[in-house]
Order: structure tokens, then C-alpha cells, then sequence
């Protein structure tokens, strides 16, 4: 009986039109002869890929003769039809919904706002959709304005380039778009600026309030990219290398923009289900109401049952990236008649009938809609490949969820009855039975009363294997028919879709026939309607070993297993398959991959789930790598912010020690401040990771001589010119002492005493100063720290010995280069060579003595500034400073250090003086520098070694040797008479 329903819907909406036989006989065989000259082998393409050539419409009254009317007035009596539809037709002219809509409340299934892209080209491609569809995502984003943002690290963002992609002739390249396509990875290239829109984006929205409008905003950014590099995929050529990398970023980021999508609508959800449960709210429970309608009964299922609900959401998104995928792909589909269906095969009959010819055995005799499968004959060629491209094109808007697209294509194809057809799921509902309007007029019933009916039809028509594929889908999907569903779906999302829709489908019905009270006993749901225990585990289970190795394929990639995980709400699962992802080399993960990966934990992270924080953490590690590795300087400080204090200093310091340049390196403490980090913490870090950083051994060619050893090396050039990272800010000014401290140590060690000058030169002249000005600042009167007060006084020791060195040095290139030559006279000299010769020794003896005064000068220089090491005051040389109340720790190595420094320099430095003495004849003066070794105040003689201790005796005798020469005693004194 609903069958005949929907013919007479069929007749109904036919328009009473004219027909000209003639004229429909010379229009047919023209497009016959055109068709079959363009007619492709394949019939079994999708919608998605071609489009039909629309012809002139068609009108024809050959279905009004008397046989027909006849029917007709039967079809009323038996029916009861007069005008208005039976209570169980949905009236075709109200808006519908997918099957899936109805059955849910309309606050978990926002609609999509429209995309306000830059980049948008719908309308170029022709794609206007028939409905604004219901998106998971639409909540997420109706609070969020026109966008205004200025791309500026995408070369795509020019102005130009938005002019030559809005061109809608198509006829413009501008020189970005067309030098872009000549790179190697023009994907990787067109989508940089995506980096710092996120960073904008997380810098925004980092209010946990704004979770979901930052998933919103994530998704949006996705949007604007793909849109962009679909464009950018129509100018390059398939054979080009760049086009397999550029497809391999657009296939990731639309995979990114629906996993995104997926999030923002089903965690709103969780997170609202869970504050109903702690907020104790109140729900409306009419579950035991008697006279529910079964879309009353589904309402309050809906209402309080935050899984089903949950499982419909995720059956809108899937159906929301099949409609963004055609309005990429997919031309409007218009077929050639509004009136008539299968017109070729009319225009058959219509000829054999006017010529009287017999009838093809291997076609039809009637027109009605089941007249293929009753006379199992065929249709003619071109109706055939006409009947299957609807049914793609049905099929594909089911899929999509647009039910009236679909409707609206059977509709002017000829085939209302069809249309009239996929209206028979629709939840009854009298709204009479609660209230009638004060003026006593009756609302219009909704739904169909005899679902069940209609829903074991559609069963057996999914079933029959005489009809088409995609027909059969079509009941299959209206149905739950899972098994017959699956043929027709080629790709993971599909297969997943299909899925889905069967559990939902079979949580309703279950539902509705528990909680129903009805007159009349529903028909039993069909054998093997239950068959399939449908659990979320299972379904991803089976689409991991599903038979199609297309989609097993599909079903292991990383954005669909972590779609999967989403959905099953394992996050820990989730992140340790990220953790492996990250560790894998060969293929690396994409940039963009790991740029997804760190914004989902920290989204993750935001929603307040529990997860693991050092697989999260290690995700984020992950993505900082990576933009240290890139040189995106603007974007490393934000996300090392997001770890825990010691990685943020650890990172951030490894970011640093790449920077050079001084303003540079400026701008990036700037950025480090700005961001919350620990400047002073980084900054140490930077100088001490490299002061501990060794030197690359030379190579074996290289012979290492003393002169070498003592050159400031290129390791050795880093670790002076980190100082510079403590001097920018003057609270960091002891630090820097501390640093530039522990690093001279290291050089006079190796006597690389050029470098320990520089680096003492990197501290301006009054950081004591400072550092004294800015404790008096913080702490009033309080005597400061014992370890900056150490620091002081190494600094001061440091300062004494290089001022030694120094001295040395000028005494040494004084007394060794600059004494004066006496003038020589030639043997045979005659009168005036002996008088030039006597005016050169005058003033050789003046310049003599002049040199002689100067290096007694400089001898009393190098013996005072030697003696300030020798006899430091306070403990000596390199010795620090101790108090009674010290309860700081101690730096073991620091004080290692020293005392190795004071075995190293101080016998040195009394044989250096021990020369400058002995080589200007202080030779009494040698000896007491003996009396200073030997001192027990000083106890200098304990940091000499024994060979030390030898040298500088046999030293010290030959003082005496010439002190005895000159008649006094091995000490100096004179010899008593």
C-alpha cells in the first residue's frame, strides 16, 4: 500500500504539460547520435569525478489516457486519498533532514556556519549545496566574525595571489603562484604560513574558556589551506614531482580539518554530558509517559543517553566531509528531463507503437517503476547509463546527509516516486494528541505511521539482488541493512559512515519498540537485523582487517587511527601511538604531522583529560625540535613555554646557542620574557653548555705544538662570545662574573691566556659595581651572598695574575727587543769614521741608559703586580673566602679548579720572577723571594712539586753564586771583615 502511495506522490507532482511526439523524436535521436559518440565503456563513475551535460527539458503527457486515470480513481477509493496526504507520507514540500538529524536534539548537531575564506571557491566550481547541512563543528564557530588576519609568511598571502585565484575566468597566473609551482615542494612551501597562524590562534584563545573556540579557529585555518592548495592543484601537472608531495599535504590537512571538526563537536558534548552528571541536572525523563510518539520516544533517548547521542555526531561529521569533498569535486547534476523518466525507452515504444512494429524481446513493455525488475527486461542503453548515475548521485547525498539533494534530483529527473520513497523513515509525531490551536485547527501529522512497513520493504529491496549496487545502498542505508551497505563503500570514512548509521539505527529501533504504546503491533524487524552486534572496538576492528585492502590501507593511517582513538575516547592509547610515530626515522613524520600532534596534546591538555603529561610533553619536544630545526625564531618561545621549567630552560638554551648576531640574540630574550620563561635560568644554561663543550679533536695531519695549544680555537671563540648572553641585563651581572670566572679558569689551565683576556674583556669595567649597587637595591644593608662575594674575589685574583702576565710581557719585549746595539768602528776607519763613530757610542750610551731606567721601571712593575699573586691577601691566591655561618653548598669543582690553578700558576709565576730579578742582577732580591716561598704565612712552598721545588732551588743557587762573586755572603749580606 505505501508502494501505491508513492506513485500516486509520483502523479501528483507531475505538471500537466503538452506533448509533441515529433518534436521528442527528432530531439532524442539527435542526443542519441551525440551521446553515443561521447559515451564512455565505464558506467561505474562517481559523481564526484564527472558531471552530466544538461539537455532541453522535456515534457510529455503520454502516461494521461484513460488506463492511467482509471488506476488513479481506484488508487483514491483504495487509499483514501483526496488531496492531502495519508498520515503516513511526509508531506514532500516540508524541509527534511537525514535520517540520522531527526532522531537527535538539534543542540549536540550545530550547522556550519559558511567558511568566510579568502580562498573560497565555491562558487567556481559551481557547487551551491541544497541545504546548510548539520556539522559537528557549527557550535564551535557562530561566535566567530569575518577573519582578519594578514598571512604574512605564506607566500600564497600576497594580495596578488588573491586576485589571480579569484579570477573566475581562470586565465590568470600571477609570478608567485607560477615561481611556487616550479619548486620541489611547492605543498611544504605554499602552507609555512600555517605555523604562525596556530601560534596566533593558541596565543588568542589560551583561556581554558576558549577551548573549543580555539578547535574552531584550528579548523577554520585548515579550511582557508586546503581551499588554497586545491586551487594550486588544478595548475600543476600530474606528472610534475611536485604534484605527488603537494596532493600528500592537502590529503594531510584535510584529514587534519575533519579530525579537528571531530574534537570541537564531541568533546562539547563530553564535557556537557559530565557537567550534567556532577551538576546533578535535571533532565526531562518521559519514558513512562503513556501515548509517546516515536519521535517523542527518540527525543528523550537522545536527551539522556550521551553515547547514542555521541554516536550520531560522529555519523553528521562523517557525513560533513563527504559534503566539504564535493563542493571541491562536485558539479550540480541536472538531467535532461523534469517530467518524464527513462525517456529513450519511451520514445522506443512510442516508435514501434506509431510504426507497429514488434517490440525488442530485451526491452521493456511498461513505464511503471517496477516494470524492470517484474519483467526482468532491461531499459534502453542510454536510460540505463542515465538510472545509474542518479543512483551515484542519490547515493553520494545520502552519503553527504542531503536527503532533499537527492530528493530533488529523482524529483526532476522524472522519478518522484523515487523521491517519495526515502521519505517513509521519518518518526511519526501527532502534535494534536497533546494540544490543539485555540482556533480548532488541526497541525499537520508528521511521519510515517507505518514505518515499520516501510522499513521491511526497504530491507528486501536492499536484499534483491536485481537491483543496481547503489539502489540497493540506498534502501540499505533507510533500512540498517549493514550488509548490503558495505559493497557501496569504496573508502575508510564510508565503511565507518556505514557502520554508524546501522548502530544508531539499531539503538532507535530498539528504543522506539521497547517504549512504544501502540493499537496496532509492529511488524517484527527483519531476519538478521540483530545479527551483528554492533560495539565500537568491533567496528574498528573489522575496518583494520577489512577485506578491501583500499580501505585496511586507509584504516592504519596516523590521522585516522587518531581519529579512531577520538572517537573511542582512549587517549592514552592515542599518545603513546604518537610517542612511536615521533620516534620513527625512515619516513620521518611530516612538519606538519608533529605540528598537529603538539596542538592536539595541548588541546588535550586544555579539556582537563587525564593523560599522560610525559607523552604529552614529549609530543610538544617533539614540535619545539622541529621549529628550532626550521628557524622559526618568533614561534620556539611560546611552545617551549607550554613544558615543564627545567625542559623550558634546557630548549629554550638549545634554541639559543644557534644565535649569534647581537640584536638577534636580543630579541629572542625579549620573546623569551614575553612568553613567561626564565631568562635567567636560559642564559646560564646557554654559557654553561658551552663552556662545557669540548673542543673537535684535530686531525691526524695536524701536528700540535705548543703554539697551537695556546691559540684560541673556534670552540674557544663560542665560549668567549657567550658571555655576551649575561651582559644584556644588569641583574645578571654576578652571574656573568660567576660564568666569565669558570671560564678563564679553564683557559689559564691551558694557558690559553690571549682568550682568558678576551673573555675578561667581555665584563664592562664596573660590574663590581653593579653587582654590589643591585644587592644594596634588593637587600638594603645585608653583606651579600658568600658565592657572589667568592666570585668577586676570583674575579679580583683573575685581574691580579693577567695584570702579572701582562707586565711580564712588556718587561720581556722591552729588556730581549729594544736594548740599543753599540756602534762598531771599521778597522781601517780613518779620521771622519772615528769621529761619527765617537758621536754614535754618546748616544748609545744615553740610549743605554735611558733603556736601563726603563727596565728597572718595569722590573719594580712586574715585582709589585707578581707580588699581589704571591701574597693575595685574605688566604692567597685563588683561595676563597669562608664564614663561620656558611651553610651554602659547596662547588667541588670550582674548588678543585682553584687549588689546581694555584699549583699551576703560582710556580710559574715565581720563576718568572725569579728571571726578571736575576736577569737585572737583583740578585739579593731572588733570595728574598726565597724567604716568601719558604714563609709559613703564605706557605707557598706547598703548591710547588717536587721537580718545581728542585728547579727553583737551582735557581736560587746561582743568585747566590753571584752574590758570592760579588764578595758578600750566599744571602746578600756583606762579609764581615
Amino acid at each position: 500500500m505505501n508502494f501505491l502511495i508513492s506513485i500516486k506522490f509520483w502523479y501528483s507532482q507531475r505538471p500537466d504539460t503538452s506533448f509533441d511526439p515529433q518534436t521528442m523524436n527528432r530531439s532524442i535521436d539527435q542526443r542519441r547520435d551525440d551521446r553515443r559518440q561521447t559515451r564512455h565503456g565505464d558506467l561505474s563513475f562517481s559523481i564526484l569525478d564527472r558531471s552530466i551535460e544538461p539537455r532541453e527539458e522535456l515534457r510529455s503527457n503520454v502516461l494521461q489516457n484513460d488506463r492511467i486515470r482509471k488506476s488513479m480513481g481506484m488508487l483514491e477509493q483504495a487509499t483514501g486519498i483526496q488531496g492531502t496526504p495519508a498520515p503516513g507520507i511526509y508531506p514532500f514540500n516540508q524541509s527534511a533532514r537525514t535520517p540520522g538529524s531527526e532522531m537527535k536534539r538539534r543542540t549536540y548537531t550545530p550547522q556550519k556556519p559558511p567558511m568566510t575564506s579568502e580562498f573560497d571557491v565555491s562558487d567556481m566550481v559551481g557547487f551551491t549545496p541544497a541545504r546548510s547541512f548539520l556539522t559537528p563543528s557549527a557550535k564551535l564557530s557562530v561566535s566567530m566574525g569575518e577573519p582578519t588576519r594578514n598571512l604574512q609568511t605564506s607566500i600564497l598571502s600576497s594580495p596578488q595571489y588573491n586576485d589571480s585565484v579569484m579570477d573566475q575566468t581562470g586565465m590568470t597566473m600571477d609570478m608567485t603562484r607560477a615561481n611556487l609551482l616550479l619548486q620541489e615542494d611547492p605543498g611544504q612551501l605554499a602552507t609555512e604560513g600555517l605555523f604562525d597562524e596556530f601560534l596566533s590562534a593558541f596565543k588568542k584563545h589560551q583561556s581554558l574558556t576558549d577551548v573549543f573556540a580555539l578547535v574552531s579557529e584550528y579548523e577554520r585555518l585548515c579550511h582557508e589551506q586546503v581551499t588554497m592548495l586545491d586551487r594550486l592543484m588544478t595548475k600543476t601537472i600530474p606528472s610534475q614531482k611536485s604534484f605527488s608531495r603537494t596532493l600528500q599535504v592537502l590529503r594531510l590537512l584535510t584529514q587534519e580539518k575533519a579530525t579537528w571538526r571531530l574534537i570541537g563537536s564531541l568533546y562539547q558534548d563530553r564535557q556537557m554530558s559530565a557537567e550534567d552528571q556532577d551538576g546533578a541536572g535535571i533532565t526531562l525523563d518521559r519514558i513512562h509517559t503513556e501515548h509517546l510518539s516515536e519521535r517523542e520516544i527518540v527525543d528523550s533517548l537522545f536527551e539522556r543517553d550521551a553515547i547514542i547521542r555521541q554516536h550520531q555526531i560522529v555519523v553528521d561529521w562523517l557525513e560533513s566531509i563527504a559534503a566539504d569533498q564535493s563542493a571541491f569535486s562536485y558539479n550540480k547534476v541536472q538531467f535532461y528531463s523534469h517530467s518524464v523518466c527513462w525517456e529513450n525507452t519511451l520514445h522506443e515504444l512510442q516508435q514501434r507503437a506509431v510504426s507497429g512494429s514488434a517490440t525488442r524481446e530485451s526491452l521493456v513493455t511498461s513505464l511503471d517503476p517496477d516494470a524492470p525488475v517484474r519483467e526482468n527486461k532491461p531499459l534502453a542503453d542510454l536510460d540505463k547509463e542515465d538510472e545509474i548515475k542518479l543512483l551515484l548521485n542519490v547515493f553520494a547525498n545520502i552519503r553527504a546527509g542531503r536527503l532533499e539533494e537527492a530528493q530533488r534530483l529523482c524529483k526532476e529527473s522524472g522519478q518522484a516516486w523515487r523521491a517519495a520513497s526515502l521519505e517513509g523513515w521519518r518518526l511519526y509525531h501527532d502534535r494534536n494528541m497533546n494540544s490543539v490551536e485555540n482556533s480548532g485547527e488541526l497541525a499537520p501529522i508528521e511521519g510515517n505511521t507505518y514505518r515499520d512497513v516501510w522499513k521491511n520493504v526497504c530491507w528486501r529491496m536492499a536484499e534483491d539482488e536485481r537491483f543496481h549496487l547503489y539502489e540497493r545502498a540506498i534502501y540499505a542505508v533507510l533500512s540498517g541493512n549493514l550488509r548490503e551497505l558495505l559493497p557501496a563503500c569504496n573508502l575508510w570514512e564510508d565503511c565507518l559512515w556505514a557502520y554508524f548509521k546501522v548502530l544508531v539505527d539499531q539503538e532507535v529501533e530498539r528504543e522506539i519498540r521497547d517504549q512504544l504504546r501502540s493499537d496496532r503491533a509492529l511488524q517484527p524487524l527483519p531476519q538478521g537485523y540483530y545479527t551483528k552486534d554492533l560495539t565500537l572496538p568491533k567496528i574498528f576492528q573489522e575496518l583494520h582487517a577489512h577485506p578491501n585492502q583500499k580501505v585496511e590501507s586507509q584504516a592504519k593511517e596516523k590521522l585516522h587511527l587518531i581519529q579512531k582513538y577520538i572517537i573511542l575516547g582512549d587517549i592514552d592509547t592515542l599518545l603513546e601511538e604518537m610517542s612511536e610515530w615521533l620516534r620513527e626515522i625512515n619516513p620521518r613524520p611530516s612538519h606538519h604531522l608533529v605540528r598537529f600532534m603538539a596542538h592536539l596534546a595541548l588541546t588535550l591538555r586544555s579539556l582537563g583529560l587525564s593523560t599522560r603529561d610525559e607523552i604529552c610533553i614529549s609530543v610538544i619536544e617533539a614540535y619545539v625540535k622541529d621549529l628550532i630545526s626550521e628557524e622559526k625564531t618568533e614561534l620556539v618561545a611560546i611552545y617551549v613555554a607550554q613544558l615543564p621549567p627545567d625542559l623550558q630552560v634546557m630548549w629554550y638554551a638549545k634554541f639559543l646557542e644557534g644565535i649569534h648576531a647581537k640584536d638577534q640574540r636580543q630579541y629572542c630574550l625579549q620573546l623569551a620574557e614575553d612568553a613567561g620563561l626564565d631568562v635567567a635560568a636560559i642564559t646560564k644554561k646557554v654559557v654553561e653548555t658551552l663552556r662545557f663543550k669540548e673542543d673537535e679533536e684535530p686531525g691526524a695531519d695536524i701536528i700540535r705544538t705548543a703554539a697551537l695549544e695556546a691559540a684560541t680555537s673556534q670552540e674557544d671563540r663560542r665560549k668567549i662570545e657567550a658571555i655576551d648572553w649575561l651582559v644584556f641585563d644588569p641583574s645578571q651581572r654576578a652571574e656573568a662574573v660567576k660564568q666569565c670566572n669558570a671560564i678563564i679558569r679553564t683557559f689559564l689551565a691551558t694557558k690559553k691566556h690571549d682568550a682568558a683576556r678576551e673573555v675578561f674583556k667581555k665584563l664592562p669595567e664596573d660590574s663590581i659595581d653593579v653587582i654590589l649597587r643591585n644587592w644594596r637595591a634588593m637587600a638594603g644593608s645585608v653583606p651579600p651572598p658568600i658565592q657572589d662575594a667568592n666570585a668577586i674575589r676570583e674575579y679580583l685574583c683573575i685581574k691580579a695574575y693577567l695584570d702579572a702576565l701582562d707586565a711580564y710581557n712588556d718587561w720581556f719585549a722591552h729588556y730581549h727587543n729594544k736594548k740599543p746595539s753599540p756602534p762598531s768602528l771599521p778597522e781601517d776607519a780613518n779620521f771622519h769614521d772615528r769621529v761619527r763613530y765617537e758621536h754614535e757610542h754618546k748616544e748609545y750610551e744615553m740610549e743605554l741608559e735611558r733603556w736601563e731606567q726603563s727596565v728597572l721601571a718595569l722590573t719594580r712593575g712586574v715585582s709589585d703586580t707578581m707580588y699581589n699573586v704571591l701574597l693575595f691577601v685574605d688566604g692567597g691566591w685563588m683561595v676563597d673566602q669562608t664564614f663561620d655561618d656558611d651553610e651554602e653548598e659547596v662547588d667541588e669543582v670550582r674548588v678543585s679548579q682553584m687549588q689546581r690553578l694555584r699549583e699551576l700558576c703560582l710556580p710559574r709565576m715565581c720563576l718568572l720572577l725569579h728571571s726578571v730579578l736575576h736577569s737585572t742582577h737583583q740578585y739579593k732580591d731572588c733570595l728574598i723571594l726565597a724567604d716568601v716561598i719558604a714563609s709559613e704565612q703564605h706557605q707557598l712552598y706547598k703548591v710547588f712539586s717536587k721537580p718545581e721545588l728542585k728547579q727553583v732551588l737551582s735557581r736560587l743557587r746561582e743568585s747566590s753564586l753571584q752574590l758570592l762573586d760579588q764578595s758578600l755572603d750566599a744571602l746578600g749580606y756583606e762579609i764581615a771583615s
